[in-house]
């Protein structure tokens, strides 16, 4: 199993590539673009076999991505809760 450092290698920041969204390392895939495949119900072989040379490990880097940029995070809710 990967350490999360090797993990986090794999997503790379370059204000050139993508408008400098983070994006999965030698590709044009954003990690919002394969979070939203898999949010909506694309699951992890079907984008392995769509967009070849993606690995499961990016797919975990961008899961581990989202993570770490999440964790110091505050939220409003997005929908106000009915009763």
């Amino acid at each position: 199993m990967m350490k999360d450092e090797q993990l986090l290698e794999r997503i790379v920041l370059n204000p050139k590539v993508m408008a400098g969204k983070p994006v999965i390392q030698g590709t044009r895939l954003t990690v919002d673009f394969i979070l939203g495949l898999l949010a909506h119900g694309a699951t992890e072989n079907e984008i392995l076999d769509e967009y070849k040379g993606l690995t499961r490990e990016d797919i975990r880097a961008c899961f581990l991505f989202a993570t770490k940029s999440l964790e110091n995070t505050e939220f409003m809710p997005l929908m106000a809760e009915t009763a």
